[in-house]
């Protein structure tokens, strides 16, 4: 019984802090006249859809992006600059 409450309580504060993390860009810079955009450094897949972003300033971006509400949570939303 302790274990399954262990790990539900393990699982709860994964989810929320992960939330919080995707949530809020920390060290991204804004973008200009768009309060909530901000750059991003991401790895491009072979089809050119960006994945793997890290939000970083603008000087060392590639993508300007979002975070978007989706049916599955919260997503990126990214555009190549």
């Amino acid at each position: 019984m302790k274990t399954r409450i262990a790990a539900l309580a393990a699982t709860v504060t994964l989810m929320v802090s992960a939330g919080a993390v995707a949530a809020s860009p920390a060290v991204a810079d804004p973008v200009p006249g768009s309060p909530n955009q901000f750059y991003a450094s991401c790895a491009v897949d072979l089809l050119g859809t960006p994945v793997g972003c890290l939000e970083t300033d603008e000087v060392h971006a590639t993508h300007i992006c979002q975070y978007v509400l989706t049916t599955f949570g919260l997503g990126l939303d990214c555009i190549q600059r």
